[in-house]
């Protein structure tokens, strides 16, 4: 199993009640209340907790991408994978992912192969479809964001593979001299790992071109769902899917008390949380998602127990108080039903033990920071994580057969006599 520590890298010098009085919305709060000082220090401090995650044991750093908002500090990911590419010497560097609809593929092309050199080998490079949001700031009709995506992707296949020069002329992008003299270490390309929240077509995808896919702390029952589509369309590709085509990225907060972790933990709901990224209307632009998808995304951030929205956005007048009280219940709430892990490493063990049997997953990701914490305290869980979560993990991986995709090619594994697949993914408990 593949186990890598992530965080947003969020700017958390935005007092809480702007984000609340902005709709509960980064996307749209006035850049004034960033300082670059300040800014830089959390930057530093990140940089040092990537190099600490290295050391406690952690097999990759993920990173990602947003722009123009305070909840993600990756601007440009890649500058920062590019440092940790030289001032690390083990873990995998993760992308998870570039928005290629937003980017230019050729200078993308360029830039993953710089830090594939640096690093010797250790990047994975995945693929997103940007925010619905960055679609409208860089006035990008969210309609074209599948097409692009998918021709951004196939540039930069060629670009890594096809010798130079060639020139280069598609739907969107158009290049008349197509010959990097930059390319991958890794032959013939880096292994491309790809991130969702369940959209069915990023899914069949993934599966069609045998890319692992890591769902991004969904529900289990959707996500559930969406491994076996994957493994059944693998099943239609001639291949059989198993842990290392499958990733999970889960909320996890550890600290040496049950009382510090809660306290602590709360920065996962700060200003409202995953929710406050965006109001739907600039999330989920119409043409952005299929129906199908919209449906299946509405299923993944409800509360199971109760059928009430997890990510809730209101409009209007605001109510600070009664936001921040609906804040906290969503806190409790998202814990009760397994989205966000919080506790002391024995009492969270137990829920990730019941992940790891439900979903089989080959890669595992722990979101371990989100809001305002000192890095002592990120240092601590990083720690605990390493000494105590980790080698539990590992064990249970060997116990449950959970290759990586480091250990088992994704997309390897022939198909049974029979033709038909063996199971993938464990049932939920009632």
């Amino acid at each position: 199993m593949h186990i890598m520590s992530f965080s947003e890298r969020m700017y958390f010098h935005v007092p809480e009640d702007q984000i609340i009085n902005n709709q509960n919305s980064y996307f749209g709060i006035p850049n004034r209340y960033f300082d670059a000082n300040k800014g830089g220090v959390l930057m530093n401090e990140y940089l040092d907790e990537r190099v600490y995650a290295e050391e406690m044991g952690f097999d990759g750093v993920m990173l990602n991408e947003h722009h123009q908002t305070p909840f993600c500090g990756g601007s440009v990911m890649d500058v920062e994978a590019a440092i940790l590419a030289r001032i690390t010497k083990r873990v995998k560097i993760v992308l998870l992912g570039n928005p290629l609809p937003v980017a230019d593929p050729l200078r993308l092309a360029e830039e993953l192969a710089t830090i594939d050199m640096i690093s010797g080998g250790r990047l994975v490079p995945g693929w997103v479809r940007g925010a619905g949001s960055e679609q409208l700031a860089n006035n990008i009709n969210p309609a074209f964001n599948r097409e692009r995506f998918n021709e951004a992707h196939d540039f930069i296949v060629q670009a890594w593979t096809k010798p130079g020069p060639w020139r280069y002329e598609g739907q969107h992008y158009h290049y008349r001299y197509v010959n990097p003299w930059v390319l991958p270490v890794q032959k013939p390309m880096p292994q491309m790992w790809i991130p969702g929240l369940i959209s069915p077509e990023t899914v069949i995808w993934c599966a069609k071109h045998r890319y692992p896919y890591v769902a991004l702390a969904t529900q289990l029952e959707p996500t559930i769902e969406m491994s076996n589509l994957y493994a059944d369309v693998a099943a239609q590709e001639g291949y059989q899917a198993g842990p290392e085509n499958f990733g999970y990225l889960q909320n996890v907060f550890v600290a040496e008390t049950e009382e510090k972790a809660q306290e602590l933990g709360r920065g996962f709901v700060y200003g409202g949380g995953f929710g406050s990224f965006a109001r739907p209307e600039w999330m989920f632009p119409p043409g952005y998602n299929s129906k199908e998808a919209t449906k299946r995304l509405a299923k993944a951030f409800t509360d199971p127990r109760t059928g009430a929205e997890i990510m809730r956005f209101t409009q209007g007048e605001i109510d600070v108080e009664e936001v921040k009280r609906s804040i906290e219940k969503g806190y409790k709430s998202s814990q009760e039903g397994g989205l966000i892990l919080v506790g002391t490493p024995k009492t969270v063990l137990k829920r990730i033990r019941y992940m790891l049997e439900t979903l089989r997953p080959g890669i595992f990701g722990i979101w371990y920071h989100h809001g305002p914490m000192a890095l002592q305290d990120r240092m601590t869980c990083l720690r605990l994580l390493g000494e105590e979560v980790l080698p539990a993990m590992r064990e249970m991986a060997k116990e449950f057969g959970l290759p990586g995709p480091f250990e088992l090619k994704p997309g390897s594994r022939p198909l049974p006599a029979s033709g038909k697949r063996d199971p993938v993914v464990g049932q939920l408990a009632a």
